[in-house]
């Protein structure tokens, strides 16, 4: 099983969590076009390595935070509230 280390309330088992797909993603404006809206609703990078996700804490704090995860040994590399940048990568989201 996993443990997730949520930066509300510390490191708990996966059970606790649900994944709630790619983080990340910005909306697109509501004048967008039909292909840009439909990139928006279902088109995701499927890719090896490290990738950043969205998840919540349905079963504790229900709060939504992003993960940082190796798809390839799904290793949780790093954790941080939603809204903010990722430590290690500097910057604002």
């Amino acid at each position: 099983m996993l443990q997730i280390d949520c930066p509300h309330c510390g490191t708990r088992a996966e059970i606790e969590f649900r994944y709630a797909g790619e983080a990340h993603m910005v909306r697109p404006k509501a004048d967008c076009d039909d292909l840009t809206w439909a990139a928006y609703l279902y088109w995701r990078d499927n890719k090896r390595g490290e990738h950043a996700e969205r998840w919540r804490h349905t079963h504790g704090c229900g709060q939504f935070f992003n993960v940082v995860r190796d798809t390839l040994s799904d290793r949780m590399i790093d954790t941080y509230p939603a809204g903010h940048a990722r430590a290690a990568a500097g910057g604002e989201i």
